[in-house]
């Protein structure tokens, strides 16, 4: 596993708190790995989700610190989503 992976599983169920997510999505972060969300939080996984993001490793670090919004990240391209856009928007409001 990745730093990058083990940093953003930290800051991901920092965000998330006590609240969890209620569906499963998967970050597939280019050349580093993959991270689950669901109900239980954030772990180093890659599993079938209703959601998968998909960055380089810069765009993902900079909507974590949140200098990036994921929303504009689709619209120019920089994050794919593939899945349940529903879900998507729910996980751009857990990452703001």
């Amino acid at each position: 596993m990745s730093d990058t992976v083990t940093e953003a599983v930290a800051v991901l169920n920092q965000k998330l708190g006590d609240a969890g997510f209620d569906g499963t999505a998967k970050f597939d972060i280019e050349g580093e790995g993959a991270i689950m969300m669901d109900g239980n939080g954030a772990r180093a996984a890659d599993e079938a989700a209703d959601v998968t993001l998909s960055a380089d490793a810069d765009t993902f670090r900079s909507i974590l610190d949140g200098d990036t919004n994921p929303t504009a990240a689709f619209m120019t391209g920089k994050l794919k989503v593939d899945g349940d856009m529903g879900m998507a928007m729910k996980l751009a409001s857990v990452l703001a």
